[in-house]
């Protein structure tokens, strides 16, 4: 069990919710996303010691579209999020964090000059790939 983050929260969606999506993950996906929160997202936050929040976790490929996300983006699939820790500073600093700690990650991307940072994991394939966009 999750000590920081839900599967509901990596869930929820208001363009979904809008636009009546269902954007509930298959039982593969929800094992995915487990994953990312036990071996991933928990860790960071631990060690971050406040606050994370999940601006778009899971997403459907019908969500995906609707957002205008990748073809081949890894939130369809259950293994990515999109985090932010309150500002573009404390979002600088968390991706630092995470760059210089022992976390394990698939991709690890500053967006937007870290209006947010998209996180990956891909159990036993993760290339700690690290990306500004």
């Amino acid at each position: 069990m999750s000590k920081y983050f839900t599967i509901e929260e990596l869930t929820r969606s208001a363009v979904a919710e809008a636009r009546q999506i269902d954007n509930r993950p298959t039982s593969p996906i929800r094992l995915k996303l487990e994953q990312l929160i036990d071996r991933c997202l928990d860790p960071i936050r631990e060690c971050w010691g406040g606050p994370i929040t999940v601006n778009s976790g899971f997403r459907c490929p019908v969500l995906n579209r609707a957002v205008g996300g990748a073809s081949s983006s890894q939130h369809m699939k259950g293994e990515a999020a999109d985090i932010t820790a309150g500002s573009p500073e404390e979002n600088r600093q968390l991706f630092e964090m995470i760059v210089s700690g022992d976390f394990s990650f698939d991709q690890l991307i500053d967006e937007s000059h870290y209006a947010w940072i998209h996180i990956s994991y891909a159990d036993g394939k993760n290339r700690k790939q690290i990306l500004h966009l």
